[in-house]
């Protein structure tokens, strides 16, 4: 029989509320950048998991959006009278594949906290690292994407049909093919890195509210689609209604995916006020997403 004395000093760990509040800051960056190998390792096994080392599954990572985005082409192209050209479906295509990212970011996200309950109980961490770990993993699976986008890319800027029209004055001609490489095209990188920050800011809020209303989950695709539809994505951003247009100042995707399809597929340099809404949006809701995320990450063990 064991000692009563000796089960009397055996430490007892109790989860009690804790007030909301921040911890020390450079403390706990600190030791989120430390443990951001275990983020990574977590990321890895959930991608095993999901069979995206095999042949198949690395497959269809790349087939699936393809499919998807040729679904919603053939739809809209239909709705159009069968108008939309390869530079309408180079802007499907960009702005598909960088919503589905953020889609995949926020319902991931939200499950990412909950599902680790054993991990939240059992190990002290920073929770951070949890919703940081889904953004690694939808990320890596955007990436196959872009080798459809490009492939497209290159099939219609050197193998697509190209219209020429000649002045007959100058006898200047221009090609009028909208699809062709330019040095622009680099600015999509600026552009994909505030998506990215955008979505981590997503990924942390999504984890906080899953925690105090359970149905998020199931509410998050069908919130998803509805903001997909108000987005300009299934249509370019100048044939939306006047009055749609001054709401657009709500929507954070209006400006993000703009500049993301501005850059990469048409070749302009969008206006410097999508630059800065793009910037705002993107680090002011990584702000609040990760500071009101560490604030109640103490309670989170009481409430899985």
């Amino acid at each position: 029989m064991k000692n009563p004395a000796e089960t009397q000093d055996r430490p007892v760990q109790v989860f009690l509320p804790h007030r909301a509040g921040l911890p020390r800051l450079t403390k706990y960056f600190a030791n989120l950048w430390g443990r951001r190998h275990f983020a990574a390792e977590l990321s890895r096994a959930e991608m095993r998991a999901a069979h995206t080392n095999t042949f198949f599954g690395q497959f269809w990572l790349v087939i699936s959006p393809a499919l998807n985005a040729g679904v919603y082409f053939l739809l809209v192209n239909v709705i159009r009278g069968g108008s939309a050209g390869p530079d309408f479906f180079m802007h499907l295509l960009a702005g598909l594949f960088a919503f589905n990212f953020i889609q995949a970011v926020m319902i991931n996200g939200a499950t990412s906290v909950t599902k680790g309950g054993n991990l939240v109980l059992n190990t002290a961490f920073p929770l951070l690292l949890l919703p940081f770990s889904a953004l690694r993993t939808a990320f890596f699976r955007f990436l196959p994407s872009m080798v459809i986008l490009f492939a497209f890319f290159i099939y219609f800027d050197y193998f697509g049909s190209h219209s020429v029209e000649c002045d007959a004055i100058t006898g200047i001609c221009k090609d009028f093919n909208t699809i062709h490489f330019s040095p622009t095209m680099f600015l999509a990188i600026p552009a994909l890195v505030l998506i990215f920050i955008f979505a981590a800011g997503l990924a942390a809020l999504m984890a906080s509210v899953q925690i105090y209303f359970r149905d998020t989950k199931q509410l998050l695709p069908y919130a998803t689609r509805i903001w997909l539809y108000l987005s300009p994505v299934l249509y370019y951003a100048d044939q939306m209604k006047p009055w749609m247009l001054k709401l657009e100042i709500l929507n954070p995707l209006y400006p993000l995916l703009g500049i993301f399809s501005e850059t990469l597929v048409e070749g302009r340099i969008p206006p410097l006020t999508w630059w800065l809404g793009s910037a705002a949006w993107a680090f002011g809701t990584l702000i609040i997403g990760v500071f009101f995320f560490i604030s109640r990450e103490r309670e989170f063990a009481v409430r899985i």
